[in-house]
């Protein structure tokens, strides 16, 4: 027979002791399978990297106009914003300008000033490597210098190359930054030589 508490004191149901244990046993047994999964990822803090290359490339905050980015890799195969994913290349986001940075929040529009693309190479692919930019759509008929970065993340983040170049109006092209990948994973053989990428649909 349950004796009954004095005061404001409730009755202890079992079952909810019972429901307890089950849950520190799971988060017990979580840990350990986490550990035991890569112990040495965990001791040393390092966390793999999902690319082996991001190509950056920026123009000026709160711009309006749509610059796009388009990659070749050595086998030809093409990224761009109709082909987002290309052998080991991944176009991460279409900025489109002022078309896609706003959004509206309880009847109020936020809008974000920055203006940028990424595409990341997911591997090492010996060969060269091609970045255009092309200003797509001009909504104030200006110029627009963009920048283009070029990082490479694996053992440590290093900066390859870093240069900018100017569009001077709506459907210019300009090649960006051309370079080459040997089989160790280093970059070498970076210019600017030109050579047109854009596909007109």
């Amino acid at each position: 027979m349950r004796r009954r508490r004095s005061g404001h004191e409730a009755e202890v149901d079992p079952f909810y002791d019972i429901l307890f244990n089950i849950l520190i046993a799971f988060v017990f047994c979580f840990i350990v399978a986490l550990l035991a999964m890569n112990p040495k990822a965990l001791k040393s803090g390092d966390v793999p990297s999902k690319a082996e290359y991001l190509i950056n490339v920026t123009w000026p905050d709160n711009n309006p106009n749509d610059i796009d980015t388009w990659v070749q890799d050595p086998a030809g195969h093409l990224v761009w914003f109709r082909q987002r994913e290309a052998g080991l290349m991944y176009l991460d986001r279409d900025d489109r300008g002022e078309a896609t940075d706003t959004i509206i929040v309880n009847g109020r529009k936020i809008t974000s000033p920055f203006r940028q693309e990424v595409v990341a190479i997911r591997g090492i692919v010996p060969g060269e490597f091609t970045v255009n930019v092309q200003y797509y759509e001009s909504r104030d008929h200006l110029p627009v210098e963009v920048t283009v970065s070029i990082v490479k993340v694996n053992p440590r983040a290093q900066v390859v190359y870093y240069g900018q170049v100017k569009l001077a109006r709506q459907g210019d092209e300009a090649t960006a930054a051309r370079f080459t990948v040997l089989p160790d994973g280093k970059v070498v053989n970076i210019n600017t030589l030109p050579k047109s990428l854009v596909q007109h649909l």
